[in-house]
């Protein structure tokens, strides 16, 4: 557990210095539902809130296969500890394949 709470507040600590900045962001989950449409966990936004619990995307994109560019219409709180990886060097405009 001890581990664990060691790599939340590495991830805490990296993510804090992005705040204002641009971050991709993937979540442990295979899939989420969102509105009835099923995607995979890919995130980009702006980084406007990090706290030990969470991180704060605004305005924030969803990467979907049907609409890989849909912004989401409110900001987003994602949970620090479902993060499992992020980026701050692929801009949220980047097109990539995600099947």
């Amino acid at each position: 557990m001890e581990k664990n709470k060691q790599i939340e507040d590495r991830l805490y600590r990296n993510l804090e210095k992005l705040i204002d900045e641009e971050v991709l962001i993937v979540t442990e989950s295979s899939q989420l539902d969102l509105l009835g449409q099923v995607f995979r966990p890919i995130f980009c936004g702006t980084v406007t809130e990090v706290t030990r619990g969470h991180v704060t995307l605004s305005p924030v994109t969803i990467k979907m296969v049907n609409a890989p560019f849909y912004e989401f219409p409110l900001p987003l709180s994602i949970p620090i500890e479902k993060i499992s990886s992020f980026s701050s060097d692929i801009p949220c405009d980047q097109v990539f394949p995600l099947t």
